[in-house]
Formats: structure tokens, sequence, C-alpha cells
């Protein structure tokens, strides 16, 4: 695997060598199980893998190039790098400035971009369409364009989905950056729709077997569906894909209940002709990171604190997985935690809550500790020292290195 170059404020001295450690020891990553780390009364079981990503390396490492090879030059991001608003904030504090925001508002007119600006697209790619218009103003998009792999990989399967006349089913969430590329590369190939989760997926269930009709599907996907889509034509064969940063076991089980309702209607034996197998674009570091949540959920511990931004698809889910079991608090950074009160995310209703006394008074305490896939490792740290709420420094708590199980 590819070492990137990302600012050294990003790493974590103590958990890149936890990490180090578990690859060591396991470098086919066969394992899933938590390491242990006990810092006086408090064991943090934290994930076996966590944090950046291939894709998020990347992209952090050709934006910080993107500075230091264009000085003096205008320097403009299509959207946020990443969902993570402490790699953001570093690059706009370095001159780099946001042409729109997630939900694809402008911030800045385009027509105010010259040709020799520097565009980054972001890692969740973008729309055919605002690739043309920018193309169309003389900028160069290919030099800087950080789109992950993965994400790409969807794409090139959606082409061959689309070249087999196969309908290309997006599971995703239908106004998130990445879901909104990928469905606008998509619909060059055929006929898409997108679900959001295993409901919407029923109600396209329904459809298929013939207890909807097509004009209350259209209505039903009403903005999540490709122009000119005909139910009647396009859902006799498909494939199913996803937004890389979904529940890999959810896109998994839609795939498996739609692949249940043709084969009800036209039997086992002729399945391949109704339904492509795409479990090849599920992301490996997604994968990796809710396999590893599920290792989480087999221990026990008093609460679980989960850090990333709040506009973090894949950070909500490995959340989504964690409250089954745990009190689970879903954080941005240590700045949300004063002494033992803190502030958390509520994803499911989009608020902000304040729980006080989250830390037990206990003579043993386990905590749960993990983040998402846009997450620096350095905040993943301070989080662990606040919570400590100690004077425990750098080389103390590197120290502990070999208490970790």
């Amino acid at each position: 695997m590819k070492q990137f170059e990302v600012p050294a404020f990003y790493r974590s001295p103590l958990l890149s060598q936890i990490k180090a450690q578990r690859k060591l020891a396991d470098p086919r990553k066969k394992d899933f199980s938590p390491s242990k780390l006990q810092v006086g009364k408090f064991t943090f079981i934290i994930a076996r893998h966590f944090g950046f990503c291939y894709g998020v390396e990347n992209a952090i490492e050709r934006s910080y190039k993107a500075l230091q090879e264009n000085p003096g030059k205008r320097i403009f991001l299509l959207s946020q790098m990443i969902h993570n608003p402490a790699v953001n904030e570093d690059l706009i504090n370095n001159g780099i400035k946001f042409l729109q925001d997630t939900n694809g508002n402008q911030l800045i007119p385009f027509t105010e971009l010259r040709p020799d600006d520097i565009i980054l697209i972001p890692a969740f790619g973008t729309t055919i369409a605002i690739e043309q218009k920018l193309t169309q103003l003389g900028l160069d998009i290919q030099k800087y364009n950080t789109t992950c792999p993965f994400v790409e990989k969807v794409w090139n399967r959606s082409e061959k989905l689309g070249e087999t006349q196969h309908t290309i089913i997006i599971h995703g969430k239908h106004d998130h950056e990445e879901t909104r590329a990928t469905f606008s590369h998509a619909v060059l190939n055929g006929p898409a729709l997108i679900v959001k989760d295993m409901s919407e997926a029923r109600y396209l269930g329904e459809y298929i077997l013939g207890h909807r009709t097509a004009a209350e599907l259209k209505s039903f996907f009403s903005g999540k569906i490709s122009e000119g889509f005909e139910p009647e034509q396009h859902l006799t064969k498909i494939g199913v894909v996803n937004q890389t940063t979904m529940l890999a076991s959810e896109t998994q089980a839609i795939t498996d209940y739609l692949r249940s309702c043709f084969i009800e209607l036209h039997g086992q034996e002729n399945i391949k002709m109704h339904m492509a197998d795409t479990r090849d674009t599920l992301c490996y570091a997604t994968n990796d990171n809710q396999s590893a949540t599920l290792g989480l959920l087999q221990e026990e511990a008093d609460f679980a604190v989960v850090v990333g931004g709040y506009n973090s698809s894949n950070t909500s889910h490995l959340v989504e997985l964690l409250e089954q079991k745990f009190p689970t608090y879903y954080i941005k950074d240590a700045s949300e935690i004063d002494q033992n009160s803190l502030r958390h995310f509520d994803f499911h209703h989009k608020e902000m809550k304040h729980t006080e006394q989250f830390v037990p008074h206990k003579e043993q305490i386990q905590v749960v500790l993990t983040s998402g896939a846009s997450c620096p490792d350095s905040i993943l740290e301070q989080v662990m020292m606040k919570i400590l709420g100690s004077n425990y420094t750098q080389i103390e708590l590197e120290n502990l290195l070999s208490k970790l199980t």
C-alpha cells in the first residue's frame, strides 16, 4: 500500500504505533478484534481499523502539493475536500477557497474563475455537468483531481452495467456529493435509480413483484431516477452499486433482497439474466472500518465515542452500529468535551445534545473508541487525552504501549 505524505500535525505518534503493531501482527487483516490500552483506571478499546483511508490520504496529499507547487496562484476547491471540519479549515487557512458547499450551492460563481486558476476536485468526485462547465472555462480539472479510486471503480462498474443493458441501482443518499457524482456518471451509460435504505429498496421490490404501479414508483422516487425512466422497461435487469461510505452490510442486504424478488418471479436458474453480480464495487476501507466496528460490539464497555465530521456519512454509520449496544457519543473533536460533560451530535435528528457526567464514577472504566475515514489520528488522540482529564504526557502515553493487548 502506498505511503502518503500527509502533514505531520494530522498524525498521532501513539496511534501510529498501535496501527503499526497490529499491521505487523496481522498483515492480511484477518483479525478484527480491537486493541486495548490501559491508562490508569481507563481501558481504551480501540477499533482495529479507524481514521484516514486510502482515498482521504490521497486527497489530502494532493491538496497540499497543489499549495506547494503553485505559490501566488489562486487555488479553489470545488467543495469540501472531505467531511472533516479540521481538515477543511486548515486548507482554508492556507488560502484555498471553496466554490460550493456540500449541497452544491454556489459560494463563488464559476464566472469569476480564470484559466490560470488551480482547481481541486474533492475525493467524492463531481458531476459530468460541472466537469464540462469548468473545462469550458479553460480550467485544468485533471492535474489536481483527487477523486477516490474506489469511487471511480463504482463509475467504471456502472459503465459496464450500462453496456450490458442493466439498469443501475445506486445505494446512497441522493443529496450526498458522491452519490450526485455517481448518478451523473451512471446516467451516461443507462437508466439509473437511487435507493437510500432497505425501506426504499422494499418499495422498489414491491413494484418488481407487481404490488405497485409504475406511476406510484415514479412518484415515490421523484428526483432519484434518470430522465425518461420507464419502470416496465427498465426494471427487468438490474445491477446494484453504492455510495462507498454507506454500510456495506446494508448494500449487500439490499442486493440480496432484490435478487430474491427476481428469483421469486423468474426462478433461481434464470437469476443471471436479471441481476448482475456487483460485489466487487464495495470499498475495502469502508468494509474494514465497519468490520472493525462489529469487532467492538463483541466487547463490554461503559460507553463509546466516535470521532468525525457531523456531515460524514461513513462516520454516522459507525455510530449507528455502536449505539446498538453502548451509550454512544458522536463528536467532531476534543473541544466538545468539558471535564465530565460533552456536546455530541444526534445524527438521527440532526441536532446537538449535551450530556453531563458521561464518564461513570467507577474504579475501572471501559471506553470504546473509533473514528471515521476522514478524521485525522491526531484528533482521536486529543479526544483520548481529554477523556483522561489528567496530566499524562505524550512520552508517558507512548510508554504505555508495552501494555497494549
